[in-house]
């Protein structure tokens, strides 16, 4: 696999859980970026690409050298009458040419994260977010398998 930076759970703008695998290098003494911006912005631009292009689900951005991954999926949040988008994310070295190929090849990895998330967090309050600390583990042993 290419080198994984960073893979996390966000919803309705914040970022729920993160494992940071590596750390991404900076340019020109960047600070560290902020995790809610992080949160707001791929919560942003899945909902523009849902509301702008009729529905269409965002799987992936590309940078110079980072490939952002998006793997949006339904959950029921305590609060809600309705289900609600919840976006997967995930950071990773951009190598290789064939990038629809391998982004195709890692959402199919990935699918059993996001399910097991939705079984262990359907229902629950999201706004206590130290409930989704030990979901770093699973997200970390996913990297592992």
């Amino acid at each position: 696999m290419k080198e994984l930076y960073e893979i996390g759970i966000v919803f309705r703008g914040f970022v729920l859980v993160s494992h940071v695998f590596k750390n991404i290098e900076k340019k020109d003494n960047l600070k560290n970026p902020n995790k809610d911006l992080r949160g707001a912005f791929i919560s942003a631009i899945n909902l523009f690409a849902k509301n702008a292009f009729n529905n269409l689900c965002l799987e992936y951005l590309e940078s110079n050298n980072i490939l952002f991954i998006f793997k949006a999926f339904d959950i029921q949040a305590s609060d809600s009458n309705q289900k609600e988008t919840i976006i997967l994310y995930s950071l990773i070295d951009k190598k290789k040419k064939d990038t629809d190929k391998f982004v195709k090849k890692f959402l199919e990895k990935i699918e059993p994260i996001s399910l097991l998330f939705v079984s262990r967090y359907s229902n629950k309050d999201f706004s206590e977010l130290n409930q989704f600390a030990p979901f770093q583990n699973e997200i970390k042993e996913f990297a592992y398998t």
